[in-house]
């Protein structure tokens, strides 16, 4: 378990179920339905944008998206509430991105439906999902996105099991992490049994 101890000496640790539910590997079932849904949300939505010529062929589809997000009606709120976030559109919109970005969104929501309902990668996957939940929400796109959201980052938490019963119980001892790479961190994603951490805070 991670503690941390400070110089008076104290330890703290981090409470028990937090422990058991992003390390213990007991726990990838509560994490496996969550992860499949997120990722079937995912490709339902990528199959309404892929098989769609407004979305990979002209991007005209992301570009009405957008020009609809940056408009300030005369009555209401817009629907960004940031300008740096609408001037950042701007400059998307003026660079006509949306002819490559539009294709850039939808296979990569397909994408991340496929690696999390096969458990590939699961945490980076999910950190993608949960990037484009963001910049949805920021567009003013609430809909289901903050939902996506919170069970994105769930699974970021617990990259380390939420991905166990798939792709990942291979792929993490094989090719490791950029801290551990290599079969090195075999036995460690295998048991889920972390080293202690000690970090010393001045008081």
């Amino acid at each position: 378990m991670a503690t941390l101890t400070t110089r008076a000496g104290s330890i703290i640790q981090n409470p028990p179920f937090v422990q058991k539910l992003l390390n213990d590997k007991r726990s990838t079932w509560l994490w496996l339905l969550p992860r499949l849904w997120l990722g079937y949300k995912w490709i339902d939505a990528a199959l309404h944008k892929v098989g769609n010529p407004a979305w990979v062929s002209g991007g005209e589809a992301l570009k009405g998206y957008w020009l609809g997000a940056i408009a300030i009606p005369e009555a209401g709120r817009p629907a960004i509430a940031f300008d740096w976030d609408r001037s950042f559109l701007q400059i998307l919109l003026d660079a006509q991105t949306y002819t490559w970005f539009a294709k850039l969104v939808a296979y990569g929501e397909l994408l991340v439906g496929i690696a999390l309902i096969l458990g590939t990668f699961t945490g980076i996957a999910a950190f993608f999902g949960a990037l484009m939940n963001w910049n949805f929400m920021l567009a003013g796109s609430a809909s289901t996105n903050p939902v996506l959201f919170i069970v994105a980052v769930g699974l970021i938490l617990a990259w380390k099991v939420s991905g166990y019963i798939g792709a990942d119980y291979f792929l993490l001892p094989w090719i490791g992490t950029p801290w551990t790479p290599g079969a090195s961190t075999s036995q460690s994603v295998r048991t889920l049994e972390p080293s202690p951490v000690r970090v010393t805070v001045d008081e």
